[in-house]
């Protein structure tokens, strides 16, 4: 056996599955988000090329059962997908969130600051273990939630927050201008929605 055929075998074929396990395993994590939102043209599309790429890679094992480099590229390739799959899907950040703060501390600062950059906000008074408390609701759009608790550490360091996926949102207030720089993946998804 030639050189060049151990470097395909040892080398350049593992390098190859495990890059194509990373693909379709980050497409398979994207699928499933766009599932869940709703982007029922998108979600085949991706689903498509998942499994094409699915097929090559256990092609190529299946071809070479003996190889167990093969193996252990497949499965790095696997774990590998997962990790990069969650950071594209906080990244594309699509869909909106609910944020519930709840604070003892008076929140009318926190409610200006964040009403003056165009966030529609509900607060009422309410009781807690330890007495009177604020709760605050804002429903926000998922590119602006780091952000968002940022500003709510910035004002009330010890507010209790959580933070909540939505899937559907009927009218509300959200900002015209964001005040981020971060340039958003949602835009082309949202006019494929407009086809629904």
């Amino acid at each position: 056996m030639s050189i060049e055929s151990e470097i395909f075998k040892l080398i350049i074929l593992p390098l190859l599955i495990f890059m194509a396990r990373i693909l379709d395993v980050t497409l398979g994590t994207v699928r499933i988000v766009f599932v869940y939102r709703g982007l029922k043209y998108l979600a085949p599309l991706v689903g498509f090329f998942e499994v094409l790429i699915w097929l090559l890679a256990i092609g190529q094992i299946m071809q070479n059962l003996t190889n167990v480099v093969c193996y252990i590229a497949y499965a790095a390739g696997f774990a590998m997908g997962n990790f990069v799959g969650i950071y594209v899907e906080k990244k594309l950040a699509l869909g909106v969130s609910l944020i519930r703060v709840v604070t003892n501390k008076d929140a009318s600062k926190l409610i200006t600051f964040l009403s003056s950059k165009g966030f529609g906000i509900t607060s009422i008074d309410a009781h807690g273990v330890k007495g009177r408390v604020h709760v605050i609701y804002l429903v926000i759009k998922r590119t602006d939630l780091l952000n968002v608790v940022n500003i709510i550490k910035k004002f009330n360091p010890k507010a209790f927050y959580t933070v909540e996926d939505v899937r559907l949102v009927s009218k509300g207030i959200f900002p015209v201008n964001r005040f981020h720089n971060l340039k958003t993946f949602h835009t082309p998804f949202r006019l494929l929605r407009k086809g629904k």
